[in-house]
């Protein structure tokens, strides 16, 4: 949809973040005062980007609410609610879905099929799918059901030491991925260019294309420096309050065009 402005929705977080889902991060204290201050950060960033920030105010009492990017799976043509695989979260989706309507076609994902959105990285007419502790193979089917409909091809990518397929790859701007092969099998990845992340920061593939930006964590200077020198223009913004919680800058909106 060229020419289409960018459109980010975004959730408010909750009080309750303390409470959030965690897998592979340790328990520790989240100061909610600056997690709403990073959050109003991570918009403005958005929308230097150049992307139209609207924030939903519609699952505060849910822990997790503010990873919005899970709730669903936005392509041009449609929405996919989604089925989430943590069971604290499953009443998320329908808060986004009025929402949602507004700009696609709704469809959803049922139990027992599981996906999540930060398990669903689009690059071109392609979907790679994370298959996680999250998002099941029922679930991989059944979004490849829908998006066959539609001219994309789904790929399942297995993924291994890390919550979601997004914590461990990112599409660059001109096509090639930001990984971490040692996350996921690289096998799956054949015939994308990978640009590995730095050793030192083994969580950095986690990055937010916003039109031509490439977002990332302030966390994460040495990627940052690697994507610049790739020519791409990088922002960065800090988020470590949601990393406690387990998410990034990816989590923290759904990207689409309006059309």
């Amino acid at each position: 949809m060229p020419g289409c402005p960018m459109l980010a929705l975004t959730h408010v977080p909750s009080p309750n973040l303390q409470r959030c889902e965690r897998t592979y991060v340790a328990q520790a204290p989240i100061d909610y005062a600056r997690a709403v201050e990073q959050h109003e950060a991570y918009c403005r960033m958005l929308r230097q980007c150049g992307a139209e920030v609207r924030t939903l105010d519609v699952n505060r009492d849910l822990p997790d609410c503010v990873f919005i990017e899970d709730t669903a799976i936005v392509l041009d043509d449609v929405a996919v609610l989604t089925s989430m695989g943590a069971p604290s979260r499953r009443a998320e989706p329908a808060g986004v879905e009025p929402e949602l309507r507004k700009y696609r076609e709704v469809t959803r994902v049922e139990l027992p099929a599981t996906i999540e959105g930060g398990d669903v990285l689009r690059v071109g007419r392609t979907l790679l799918v994370g298959q996680s502790s999250r998002t099941n193979a029922a679930g991989v089917e059944a979004l490849q059901a829908v998006a066959r409909r539609f001219g994309y091809e789904v790929r399942p990518v297995p993924v291994r030491r890390c919550l979601h397929l997004k914590s461990a790859v990112a599409a660059l701007p001109d096509g090639r991925l930001l990984a971490n092969p040692d996350w996921l099998d690289a096998e799956a990845l054949r015939g994308f260019e990978l640009v590995r992340v730095p050793d030192a920061e083994p969580d950095a593939a986690n990055a937010v294309l916003a039109g031509a930006c490439v977002c990332l964590p302030a966390a994460h200077p040495q990627t940052a420096d690697l994507v610049r020198r790739l020519g791409f223009e990088v922002r960065t913004v800090d988020v470590s309050e949601f990393a406690k919680a387990e998410g990034c800058v990816t989590c923290l909106s759904l990207l689409f065009k309006e059309r």
